[in-house]
């Protein structure tokens, strides 16, 4: 099972959590991060053997690349190239390979289903290095484009996030978009793994394939989510990892 994280977005437990997740994603540049915050996580990332992605987003630092944007496509291929250049440059300085890409924040969302902004992402991987998976939100039309390009991809399931009957992600602005209990996240996974199935907001039934499992490195509860969902699946015989 892989379990993945977003880092090296000024969260105060990096190194902790880097020690239970198999992948992380590492933002760089758009919404937060820099040339230090990203060298920081890869030397983490690499002395705990974790895969590491680049997490670009729209550049949108006063949000924390959480507003919906709108620029134009040539622009957001320019920034975002840049983005993952950056981080892949820094790896290669550390002598360790970026094996994914997952957007981060509002692109994540919007790509989902804006075969655009879809488009954009698969280019920006192509130009990168054509061997990068992409992450996404399992069902999402963006990966099915993705896979139709060739591109590798891999289906995203969220353990603290609620979703809507629709398979997408409740939004923020909903005091009940988070998950922040152990018990309650640990179920999360539990029937997505063994049955590919969750109830969403409103007490629908959805079908959601997964290969990875998130829990967003900057929430409060992050460490001892991760801590109890790692525990629970080793205890239920499942080995902890990630496959290219």
């Amino acid at each position: 099972m892989d379990l993945n994280a977003d880092l090296g977005e000024g969260g105060a437990h990096d190194a902790a959590i880097l020690a239970i997740v198999s992948s992380a994603n590492i933002a760089c540049g758009g919404h937060t991060g820099d040339a230090e915050t990203m060298r920081i996580a890869i030397r983490l990332a690499k002395d705990h053997g974790v895969r590491i992605g680049a997490h670009p987003s729209f550049l949108d630092r006063d949000n924390f690349g959480r507003s919906p944007q709108h620029p134009p496509a040539e622009l957001l291929f320019t920034q975002l190239c840049k983005q993952v250049d950056d981080l892949i440059n820094i790896a290669e300085q550390e002598n360790y390979g970026v094996t994914h890409l997952k957007p981060h924040g509002a692109l994540y969302n919007q790509a989902a289903d804006d075969p655009l902004l879809a488009e954009v992402l698969i280019r920006v991987i192509q130009h990168c290095d054509p061997n990068l998976s992409l992450f996404g939100l399992a069902g999402s039309n963006l990966l099915q484009l993705a896979q139709a390009s060739g591109i590798k991809i891999k289906a995203e399931a969220f353990a603290d996030r609620r979703y809507n009957s629709d398979g997408s992600l409740r939004a923020r602005r909903f005091a009940d978009a988070c998950i922040d209990q152990d018990e309650e996240a640990v179920q999360q996974v539990l029937r997505l793994i063994r049955h590919q199935e969750l109830c969403s907001i409103d007490g629908h039934l959805i079908h959601i394939k997964a290969d990875t499992f998130c829990v967003h490195g900057d929430g409060a509860h992050a460490v001892q989510l991760l801590s109890s969902i790692r525990q629970q699946l080793i205890a239920c015989g499942y080995q902890i990892g990630s496959q290219s």
